[in-house]
């Protein structure tokens, strides 16, 4: 009978453990992620659960969800100033988020892991 290593059947154990274990949600602080959006006046163009001049947050949750690139794509919608289609057809570059101290990331995903939450 072949002898098997004990680094081996650690480093199987815990292989199979990272199967069954779910990613951690992310955490994140509703209460800073509304302040910034009020600061930003995200919510004359977005309600949370019902479409006005720009998709509900319920609508955009639903379809970022499951995509592994979620939070990385709507960083970079919320920081890059681009072009955002409305319900009449008309198209404008949607408002860069303004964060204290400037640039602060840290702030900007913890507003998109609050919307992808809803």
């Amino acid at each position: 009978m072949k002898s098997i290593s004990i680094g081996y059947l650690a480093a199987t154990a815990i292989a199979a453990g990272m199967l069954f274990t779910s990613a951690p949600a992310a955490a994140f602080d509703e209460e800073a992620a509304k302040a910034l959006a009020r600061e930003n006046k995200c919510f004359r163009c977005h309600a949370i659960n019902k479409d006005k001049d720009g998709p509900s947050w319920n609508s955009v949750a639903a379809k970022y969800r499951d995509k592994a690139d979620a939070q990385e794509r709507l960083v970079h919608h919320l920081t890059s100033g681009e072009m955002s289609k409305f319900p009449d057809g008309h198209e404008e570059e949607h408002k860069i988020i303004k964060t204290e101290p400037e640039n602060d990331t840290a702030q900007i995903k913890n507003l998109v892991d609050w919307l992808l939450s809803l």
